[in-house]
């Protein structure tokens, strides 16, 4: 069947937008607003049809859960925790240990703010750790210190990076693929998944993946000592530093707990009264994640943050990414284009081609997986699921598989990617340290990608039978 001339200017604006993605010729916003415009121009749909994504409820729950991230960093509710965690008993100064604790505390916190912010906020207490055990090495002179690996440096630093990316797959708002999947799903196959039914997921797989990163980089990247001396020290000093909680930490404690109250509480009231229950219809109607996420963020304007101030100001809140909104309602302008237009279905088609006949719905998932980590590599993970999350639907619906099951697969991939210090941020903030050389990097994050494929694959797999 041949393309109409409505698809046919969308593929080559589609082309050009993806080419542009990949070489960051533009930023990342800009592509996705000159994409949209030339949509217009070039007659693909009328400009009320191109700019609605950008009105998109999804919009408001980028910029509450934006908003709430940034009062959380402000009032240093995040370092908190990390030093509350580090802190514990259990974690003391052994090497698997401290690893293990760094993995875990940046894959929770990267679960409600960016990745990129908990990236920057680690490497800094990572770093601090790290110049404590090296002071603490060269006062032992010949001791136990002294014999410290270098390369477990380069170990805990990708362990930030790795799991502050697979951290934010725990929650719909934990990284901006995750919102923009979820409402490619929504729009082109009439399924809305709550906070929750997103939680049994993604919380799995993150424990899952942030356990094998932790033994995998702490087998790779080994200590050689048995105790890191230092690191109990300056942990204790931290903790002492920070103080008992502001006002301003204790108000944005109780936005965050308003919100995600919010988030979860229809969830847990459809397992109790069913999902059919007046109650439950009414409020996954009247306060759906978006209004969730903003009605916390206002509590900030009008919560105490302090002598003088309340928990947020506008200057703060304005310093949010906007730029992501632009990038999520342009690429979410074009993948509903292509649906409307007949490119998806085409592209579908085209891709069942190349399939193995008798292709069974594992190897659908698999491919959906790679080709998002893959594509992820070489340009940003919200380009990444924006490109083949709709390609990922229609290829199922070409082949006869589940196509919800394949684009959860490739939202979730496209925030693995690991090899490279272009893949994602966290990437390119631990490589900036000069403490990672590029061939670790390569090396470790080449089996994490092989591994989170797996990974996803069966928990999507194993979720999907249970549907």
């Amino acid at each position: 069947m041949p393309l109409s001339p409505e698809a046919t200017s969308l593929a080559v604006i589609l082309a050009a937008v993806v080419v542009l993605w990949v070489t960051e010729a533009l930023p990342l916003p800009v592509t996705a607003l000159a994409g949209a415009v030339a949509c217009v121009v070039a007659g693909v749909a009328p400009a009320e049809e191109v700019f609605r994504p950008f009105a998109d409820p999804v919009v408001f729950l980028f910029i509450g859960s934006f908003m709430l991230a940034e009062a959380i960093r402000v009032h240093g509710l995040d370092r908190r925790l990390a030093y509350a965690v580090l802190g514990l008993s259990w974690v003391g100064e052994r090497p698997r240990r401290v690893m293990a604790a760094v993995a875990f505390v940046s894959a929770l916190v990267s679960a409600f703010i960016s990745n990129t912010a908990t990236t920057a906020m680690m490497v800094t207490i990572v770093g601090g750790m790290v110049v404590a055990i090296e002071d603490a090495a060269a006062r032992h002179g010949s001791g136990a210190g002294a014999r410290l690996e270098p390369a477990f440096a380069s170990g805990l630093l990708l362990c930030v990076a790795f799991a502050a990316s697979i951290g934010g797959l725990a929650t719909p708002i934990g990284t901006p693929p995750n919102v923009i999947g979820l409402a490619f799903i929504r729009d082109t196959l009439g399924v809305d998944l709550s906070f929750a039914a997103w939680c049994s997921l993604g919380v799995p797989i993150v424990v899952v993946l942030t356990t094998i990163a932790g033994l995998l980089l702490g087998w790779m990247f080994p200590a050689g000592v048995e105790r890191l001396p230092g690191v109990a020290d300056l942990v204790a000093r931290e903790r002492r530093a920070l103080g008992g909680w502001t006002s301003g930490q204790r108000s944005t404690a109780t936005a965050f707990a308003v919100t995600v109250a919010l988030w979860v509480l229809p969830g847990m009231l459809a397992v109790v009264l069913g999902q059919r229950h007046p109650t439950v219809v009414a409020l996954g109607a009247r306060c759906p994640e978006g209004v969730a996420a903003l009605a916390g963020a206002l509590l900030l304007f009008l919560l105490p943050g302090g002598p003088g101030r309340r928990a947020l100001a506008w200057s703060e809140a304005s310093r949010i990414d906007w730029g992501i909104i632009l990038l999520y309602g342009g690429g979410m302008a074009l993948g509903k284009l292509a649906f409307t237009t007949g490119l998806a279905e085409a592209i579908g088609r085209g891709l069942t081609g190349w399939l193995p006949s008798g292709t069974g719905a594992a190897a659908l998932v698999a491919a959906a997986a790679l080709v998002a980590v893959l594509t992820s590599e070489f340009t940003s993970n919200t380009a990444s699921v924006n490109m083949v999350v709709p390609v990922a639907i229609a290829l199922a619906r070409s082949a006869g598989g589940d196509p919800l099951t394949a684009a959860l697969a490739a939202t979730f991939a496209a925030s693995l990617g690991f090899m490279l210090p272009v893949s994602t941020p966290c990437n390119a903030i631990v490589y900036g340290t000069g403490r990672v050389p590029l061939r670790s990097m390569i090396a470790a994050g080449a089996v994490l990608d092989v591994i989170g494929v797996i990974v996803v694959t069966a928990a999507l797999l194993v979720a999907g039978g249970w549907r």
